[in-house]
Order: structure tokens, then sequence, then C-alpha cells
């Protein structure tokens, strides 16, 4: 008989906290986190390194056929550290501003969702996990045992994701960031396939004014107590 795993998922939008939070509940529960958005970062990576010209500027019928070629000669490997593509590490890289809004960009594709859709539940089959998103509660495990949904505040977010740039070395005004913020919500809202939204049964976690560790005990209990009958918890 196949042990049952057990999926825990937290959707919300950029600068949520989505990464430190589901590394550190992941850690604590004893579960594999699986950071779904650096698979879309990556791919984006990979196709601008391309010359691939990620906006609404060019036909999405040629860029999908493009995309499908691109994804055939693609390997994603990762970690809990570290991101590599094709053998190359680019933790860092993924992680620069214009490869989000490529990533938000290239996820209304149904063929790249599609593909990386069945990579990540392929990997719920053989593990408990933690998988963190914006479609993770509503199309990629819409039976999940518990859900969440990590947001906060704009202005919050973005002070959160300028400070972690300056971090990295990137320069840019808090008011850039805060656009940059603002687009990526309304890219992510209100694509067609899959769009950033709370599902039903989902919990409502508002980071802004919480700690990471207070928003991590959060969830521990709303889990524990979501799963106090599945196995892995008992």
């Amino acid at each position: 008989m196949h042990k049952k795993h057990c999926t825990i998922t937290i959707d919300g939008p950029a600068g949520a906290g989505k990464g430190v939070v589901s590394s550190l509940l992941a850690r604590r529960l004893g579960f594999t986190r699986l950071d779904t958005g650096a698979m879309y970062r990556a791919v984006s990576l990979h196709a601008l390194k391309q010359g691939f010209e990620l906006s609404g500027n060019i036909a999405k019928k040629h860029l999908e056929d493009r995309l499908q070629l691109l994804l055939a000669g693609i390997e994603i490997e990762m970690d809990e550290k570290r991101v590599r593509l094709n053998g190359e590490e680019v933790s860092q890289a993924i992680r620069r501003p214009e490869v989000g809004m490529a990533a938000s960009f290239i996820s209304q594709f149904a063929y790249v969702r599609q593909k990386l859709t069945e990579l990540q539940r392929k990997i719920a089959q053989s593990t408990d996990l933690v998988a963190e998103g914006r479609d993770m509660g509503t199309v990629v495990f819409p039976d999940a045992q518990c859900k969440f949904f990590l947001t906060a505040k704009p202005e919050i977010r973005a002070r959160r994701r300028w400070l972690q740039l300056r971090e990295q070395g990137i320069e840019k005004t808090l008011e850039e960031v805060l656009k940059e913020i603002q687009e990526r919500d309304r890219a992510d809202s209100s694509r067609e396939i899959a769009p950033l939204k709370m599902a039903p049964d989902a919990i409502l976690v508002d980071s802004s004014y919480m700690g990471v560790e207070e928003v991590v005990n959060t969830m521990y209990e709303h889990a524990r107590q979501r799963m106090a009958n599945f196995s892995t918890l008992s």
C-alpha cells in the first residue's frame, strides 16, 4: 500500500514573503519545500538568454511554439538553497526584477503551465510538500490538505522587495519597486489561465504587520488543526 503524502499550499502576490515562510514551515514540519515561482523564473531566464521578447508586443501563437521547443531542451534542478538551469547555478539571476516580470508573462501560456504543473504534481507524489506559488491551491493542488493565501499591503511588499534588492546590490528607488509590484499584481490577477486568486477553502494570512515567526506559527497551528487526523502530523 502506497503512503499518502500531504500537500500544503501557500499562494499569494509578489513580495508577500512566501519564500521565507514556506521554507521555515517546511523545515518545521519536516516537509519538502517546492518553490514553483523559481521554476517559471528559470524558464523565463533561459528564454531571455535565447533572445526571446517576453512581452505583449509579440504574436502569442508564434511565441508559444518557440516556448514548446525551448522547454523540450531545458533541465531545472532545485534544492532548498539552489536552482540550476541546464547545470548552471542561477539562484540569484532568476531573482532579478526583469526575470520576474517575464515569468509573469510566460505563465499565461497553457503549454508552459501544463508542463510545469505535470512536474510539480509528480514531485508531490513522492514526498510531503509545502508548495508555494500563485495557483497552487486553485489549480495545481486543488485537493491539498491545507491551503493558505499569504498577502500584505502593496507598499509593505514593495519595501520588503526593495530591501532585498539592495542586499543583492541592485539599485532601484522604492517608487520603482512599488510600481513593479503593482504591475505584477495586475498581470498575475488578470491573466486568462490560472490567475492569482484565493482558493475558497484557503486560510487568509495578512503579513503586513506580522513578523516571519508569527506567520509561520500561525500557519503551523492551522495546519495541525486542518490535518489532525492525517498520519504525517499525528
